[in-house]
């Protein structure tokens, strides 16, 4: 069983309202883990489409004092899965429109 932890960005979110739900998974995951763990996670969910992207880490400069030992250093790969629901829907953007309303109202 892997971990699946949905991607919180505006791109993933447009995304969400069209039914493609962005994860982060193990650079290890493939598609036929994916599917079971999202159907297993979220009850009353079918999986339709998986797409597997793996994002290259950037490569930075590094520097340890003024002339110091410059160089890179490379930052982690990251694994990112899109799936697309067959029926069923996510919650992973709760909107807390109603509490943040009543939370400026309760200030005045």
């Amino acid at each position: 069983m892997i971990t699946l932890i949905p991607r919180m960005s505006e791109k993933a979110y447009a995304q969400a309202q069209a039914g493609t739900y962005v994860f982060n998974v193990p650079l290890t995951a493939n598609k036929a883990e994916v599917i079971s763990a999202v159907e297993t996670e979220y009850a009353g969910v079918k999986v339709k489409d998986v797409r597997l992207v793996i994002q290259n880490g950037k490569v930075v400069r590094a520097y340890r004092g003024k002339r110091r030992n410059p160089g890179t250093a490379a930052r982690t790969d990251r694994k990112k899965a899109y799936v697309t629901l067959r029926e069923g829907a996510i919650e992973l953007f709760k909107e807390d429109s109603e509490s943040s309303t009543d939370g400026a109202k309760e200030k005045k």
